[in-house]
């Protein structure tokens, strides 16, 4: 059986809140909310989620028809394929391309990467957990370029401690102002290369290289028994020892008996008063019956991940608002932002022995690097920073050839093998944006998104460096045979895409208030990645979900007072 709702789905319940999307961002709000008392109807594209059957990361290749990938895949999912965690043993978690078409410019690429399923991303993140700091949220300040967040790092501390505490986070302090340190359970051991290159790292240039800050639990929390290291994260997780929405924050909000689930729901719409220039609820196309259905609600809360929450108010443009709903600022859809990646460098540690024994257990994480340009000096090429993430382990030679004990020997002959891969900071730039293409339409009859974006000359100058620093530290660790990489891959790649409905304290300039309110609707919120000013070069996800416990908390203040 699938995940119970919590409460029977009744269309005709006057709702406090709808929540739509079920993911990172839509799980924590909907936890907030009804553990605050408030009745929440969370709305979802895709189907529920049978843990027992559709969680595999116990699943061997050899019990699946194709051993890992399906020629089903590249029939149905041709962008999705490109996505390193869409797989024969989960790709119907992923959106048939199909049935949901996006449009881009030529010669800009973008890969939009979507699941279907309670969840949704939740399921298949990276897990990498860490909070920006006021050299991100004033970035204006410090370089001159763009916007300061309206909100400072002060502001957002303690709901980056409350969402680290709930979810779990393992990893070490450092006391890296630039990467702010949290509230951590004990931190994963480094490999032997790793070691080696954090030693490096900091006595010949004052580097920080650290364990990464995952959102895997390293001791038990809440009912959730530690991570054993099975290794295949993006798979689901039984134990329920790495955060994602249905297991963890949905869980918490069924608990409460005030959590109603609706799956299968497309929303197309937010329906609106006019006449009181307020949300309604939602208007939802059924994904199997195509049947048009609406719930009702005293507020909206949009979390269906940045472009589809857009997507959602470009389509719901009235007489009121005709570039699309909350836009009288023209804002919506632009300073779209992805981290840009592809640059990095790679090598062998041959003072490290490669033997059986010598091979680590399956370690759901890697290294993480923390910037250091831009930070007190200015480079001459470029503005803003970037991170590593990478790792290194032991690789046995499988290509080996012979028989026998011969054979075998030399398998066990590899070498140790170290990378570092670079995400940096996109700009935010107003020439990078989504609209709707009005001649296509997804299987449901809602208008598609087209796509314009693409990444400048900072990202150009900055990947250049990228791969250089790389190398520098790989060869300052002792590494051999490294390799630059210099390839800029599409927009859109990291899968961190946010920025579509920025936050800002002037309605004119920006789509949200500091605690995602719409400027134009009082009783309408965006709560996830779309109201980013910036994007810093640290993955997103934590704080999306810290922003979205701290907006949460002002419209439960808001509704009590009767003001939305």
């Amino acid at each position: 059986m699938g995940l119970p709702s919590g409460r029977t789905p009744d269309s005709r319940q006057l709702f406090d809140v709808i929540v739509v999307g079920s993911g990172a961002t839509g799980g924590f709000v909907a936890k907030e909310l009804t553990e605050a008392g408030l009745q929440v109807a969370v709305v979802e594209a895709g189907r529920n989620l049978d843990p027992a059957r559709d969680f595999t990361e116990h699943t061997l290749p050899y019990q699946i028809k194709y051993r890992g990938w399906s020629p089903e895949i590249a029939r149905t999912r041709p962008i999705q394929q490109r996505c390193y965690a869409c797989m024969e043993y989960n790709y119907d978690w992923f959106v048939n391309d199909y049935d949901n078409p996006y449009t881009t410019v030529p010669g800009k690429p973008v890969n939009w990467f979507r699941l279907r399923i309670l969840g949704g991303r939740s399921l298949v993140w990276g897990r990498q957990s860490y909070r920006l700091s006021d050299l991100d949220f004033k970035a204006a300040s410090h370089d001159g370029y763009g916007d300061d967040w309206p909100i400072s790092y002060a502001d957002l501390a303690p709901y980056y401690d409350k969402v680290e505490r709930f979810i779990g986070v393992s990893g070490a302090a450092e006391g890296v102002p630039q990467l702010p340190d949290g509230q951590f359970q004990p931190p994963m051991a480094m490999t032997c290369g790793e070691i080696l290159l954090r030693r490096a790292a900091k006595e010949k240039f004052g580097r920080t290289v650290t364990i990464g800050r995952t959102a895997n639990l390293t001791r038990p929390l809440n009912g959730r028994p530690a991570c054993h290291y099975c290794g295949p994260c993006e798979r689901g997780c039984i134990t329920h020892s790495y955060y994602n929405s249905p297991t963890v924050s949905l869980a918490a909000a069924r608990a409460t008996g005030r959590l109603t689930l609706f799956t299968d729901a497309v929303v197309s719409h937010v329906t609106m008063d006019m006449n009181a220039n307020r949300a309604t609820g939602v208007r939802y196309v059924d994904r199997h019956t195509r049947a048009v259905r609406e719930l009702r609600s005293r507020a909206v809360v949009l979390c269906a991940q940045s472009l589809e929450s857009v997507r959602i108010l470009l389509n719901s443009a009235n007489r009121q608002y005709p570039n699309g709903l909350a836009n009288s600022s023209g804002v919506l859809g632009h300073y779209l932002m992805d981290h840009f990646t592809g640059f990095g460098a790679s090598g062998t540690l041959p003072m490290l022995e490669t033997r059986p024994w010598a091979g680590p257990p399956q370690r759901p994480n890697g290294i993480y690097v923390i910037r250091f340009r831009n930070v007190t000096e200015r480079h001459p090429n470029f503005i803003r920073g970037y991170g590593y993430q990478g790792g290194s382990a032991p690789e046995f030679n499988l290509q080996a050839g012979g028989f026998g004990a011969g054979y075998k020997e030399a398998v066990k002959r590899g070498e140790w093998s170290i990378n570092l891969d670079g995400f940096g900071e996109c700009l935010a730039r107003w020439e990078n944006y989504v609209e709707l293409d009005k001649n296509v339409v997804d299987a449901w009859g809602i208008p598609a998104l087209k796509i314009n974006a693409a990444y400048g000359e900072n990202e150009r100058q900055m990947g250049e460096q990228i791969a250089i620093d790389a190398a520098e530290m790989l060869e300052a660790a002792g590494a051999k045979n490294i390799q630059l990489r210099r390839t800029m891959d599409p927009f859109g790649h990291a899968i961190h895409e946010v920025g579509v409905a920025r936050m800002g304290q002037d309605p004119k300039k920006s789509v949200l208030n500091p605690f995602c309110q719409s400027h134009d609707i009082r009783n309408l919120f965006v709560m996830d990645g779309s109201c980013f000013v910036s994007i810093a070069c640290q993955n997103p996800t934590l704080t999306m979900m810290a922003i979205a416990c701290r907006s949460c908390e002002y419209l439960v203040a808001q509704a009590r007072r009767g003001e939305i």
